[in-house]
């Protein structure tokens, strides 16, 4: 009955948003509140809830600072220089500007850390999608699949099946290096496709030679006044600084510290006087306030499935429909189911509640449990995760492009499946998986 309502529950959500009845952030809450009375929780759902927001506070807080940090380091006009050079260096043509993006999230993802890969290349990228009248949509696409075939030793996924498996990274890495590298081919492929559909309909001829005409840039006065060319480096170093101690200190310092002391040094810095200090962070306000809204939001969806049980209730059927004579194929039939499970399950649920037991499992009927953590890695929370309803980063890409959610999961899931799709097809050519 719990493992019913729990997909009942996910089903409901999916529709909602993607049919665009519900916003995300009402459908995150009403439904799992809905569904946890349903199933006989009364007034657990409120710890639920509760619980839920306590684990992404610390996420809210980096959210809510970095957009305001990027907000203000946007206003002081320190991205316009980075801008004309990509795009001298990339441009006009939409296909290398795509190219180009794709190339620029896979450098910043070499951290692991999905959210700073989309608090960098999204700002820095959109002025130029903007000014080209490219689709936002194509720019959310190219983060993501750049982000989400990035599997390294030290991200989220590999560390979370290494941990629940108890096995060591490298027997779960090694193997998948040249898998990892059909992904990237891949991606860097479905990025030129995108890029040549672009330039089709900006109505560029393919057999020309010139790009897209580079619309001027014009800023109002007002732009003009907030513009602090003279502190460009400044504001370079700071952002270096920023960033670089998210990456360096990992775990010792939270984010949303550095994002904040960062705020503080940008804001005193480039705008000493109070009153505007004040109106830029105004400015700002409204889309950090809708960020942390929509990730409450998703911290209440995730607290009531899991305290309520509905998550490791679909587990455990979910293995009984396993036969015995599909034993071998348990691999392949994981690695292409991986990624749109990451619309059901988030990372933990999944690699701590599922991955032990499917493992378990396969392991009785003889398959080995690296073969099943290599499966799950090529989808589950690695290319599933820039769409997943389940993780704040899907929400990261959907404010940071102003796309809806429900766009962006049309428009980039069938990028992403293939991607986990030609990796699978590569286990299987390689040897890693057998049929």
């Amino acid at each position: 009955m719990l493992a019913l309502l729990g997909v009942l529950t996910i089903a409901v959500l999916l529709a909602a948003i993607l049919t665009k009845r519900m916003s995300p952030l009402v459908a995150l809450i009403i439904v799992p509140i809905v569904a946890s009375l349903i199933g006989g929780f009364g007034l657990q759902t409120g710890k639920f809830v509760l619980d839920g927001l306590k684990s992404l506070a610390p996420v809210v807080g980096m959210f809510v600072f970095a957009i305001l940090y990027f907000g203000v380091i946007t206003d002081a006009g320190t991205l316009d220089p980075i801008i004309e050079r990509i795009v001298r260096t990339v441009g006009t043509r939409p296909t290398r500007i795509v190219m180009g993006t794709t190339l620029l999230a896979l450098l910043i993802h070499l951290d692991g850390s999905g959210a700073v890969c989309f608090l960098v290349t999204i700002p820095a990228m959109l002025p130029l999608y903007d000014r080209l009248g490219m689709d936002r949509r194509v720019l959310a696409a190219a983060a993501s699949m750049a982000a989400g075939v990035n599997f390294l030793p030290w991200t989220g996924p590999m560390i979370r099946a290494s941990a629940s498996l108890h096995l060591p990274v490298a027997a779960l890495f090694n193997p998948l290096v040249p898998v990892q590298i059909v992904g990237l081919a891949f991606v860097l492929g479905a990025a030129y496709w995108l890029g040549r559909r672009e330039e089709k309909r900006l109505g560029l001829d393919a057999g020309s030679g010139s790009g897209v005409p580079l619309p001027q840039f014009a800023i109002t006065d007002e732009q003009k006044a907030l513009r602090r060319p003279r502190n460009f480096w400044f504001n370079i170093v700071l952002t270096v600084f920023v960033l670089g101690s998210m990456i360096a200190m990992g775990e010792k310092m939270p984010p949303a510290i550095m994002f904040m002391v960062g705020l503080c040094i940008a804001l005193l810095v480039n705008y000493p006087d109070v009153e505007m200090q004040r109106q830029r962070i105004d400015a700002h306000a409204r889309a950090a306030l809708m960020m942390a809204g929509i990730l409450l939001a998703a911290g209440a969806f995730t607290g009531i499935m899991q305290g309520s049980g509905m998550l490791k209730a679909m587990a455990g059927v979910a293995v009984g429909f396993v036969p015995a004579d599909m034993a071998a194929h348990i691999p392949v039939v994981l690695g292409l189911l991986s990624m749109p499970l990451s619309l059901l399950f988030d990372p933990d649920s999944f690699y701590f509640g599922v991955l032990p037991v499917v493992a378990e499992v396969a392991a009785q009927l003889g398959v080995p449990a690296v073969k099943i953590g290599q499966a799950a890695l090529l989808g589950q929370m690695t290319t599933g995760f820039p769409i997943s309803p389940l993780t704040p980063a899907t929400f990261l890409v959907c404010g940071l492009t102003r796309v809806d959610l429900a766009d962006h999961q049309k428009f980039t899931f069938p990028l992403l499946f293939g991607a986990s799709i030609v990796m699978t097809i590569a286990c299987v050519a390689l040897g890693i998986f057998s049929l």
